[in-house]
């Protein structure tokens, strides 16, 4: 499989600086929607064949014009869905490394007991990705594209691939519109092939 996972592009929620991971969320911005559509017109050499999102609407936003270019529809998977920040929601996003992060960065160096205060641990946060991935292999998708969040496709991809580089997380971290692609399978493994944490999306 070809997995190319893309962080949502700019939400009410990232406009406003603020910590938000509720469901369904925010929705885009105006630029987040302009960006949405740049993003799909710079995706259209690929050839997806499955579109997935979480069960987030900015992502089912961000994922519709590239769902739409390459004639798909979006199938909404809870899996793959921001990690929750529990007693961080609603705090600033740019105190997230000294706070919400703490105990995601845990889970980089092993400690998947970690937990975030009134959230979930890097087990569960593992295993529900896990399963939502699978769900898309057994469909008979091999380039599928995932609409998910940037702690998700950070934190899963650097906890599972073989090469990963956790120096990621603080020198090029996923914004709005970057991507990650990944070849490998939930049996056999990952590997990250790009790494596109800054696009140029305006």
């Amino acid at each position: 499989m070809f997995v190319t996972l893309v962080r949502h592009t700019e939400s009410a929620g990232n406009a406003s600086g603020l910590i938000d991971t509720s469901v369904p969320g925010p929705h885009l911005t105006a630029r987040g929607q302009a960006q949405a559509d740049k993003l799909a017109v710079e995706l259209t050499g690929n050839k997806f064949d499955g579109a997935y999102a979480s069960n987030m609407v900015r992502t089912q936003q961000t994922g519709a014009p590239t769902a739409t270019r390459h004639h798909l529809a979006i199938n909404v998977q809870p899996g793959f869905r921001e990690i929750e920040a529990g007693i961080y929601e609603g705090t600033p996003e740019a105190a997230a490394m000294g706070g919400y992060l703490t105990a995601p960065i845990k889970w980089l160096s092993g400690d998947l007991n970690a937990r975030i205060p009134g959230s979930i641990d890097g087990h569960e946060f593992d295993a529900r990705f896990d399963q939502a991935l699978a769900t898309v292999q057994r469909s008979g998708s091999k380039r599928p594209v995932i609409f998910s969040h940037g702690g998700t496709i950070m934190f899963w991809s650097m906890m599972n691939a073989s090469n990963a580089d956790p120096g990621k997380l603080r020198s090029d971290p996923m914004r709005n519109g970057g991507h990650v692609v990944l070849k490998g399978s939930p049996k056999k493994g990952w590997k990250i092939i790009e790494w596109v944490g800054n696009p140029d999306l305006g």
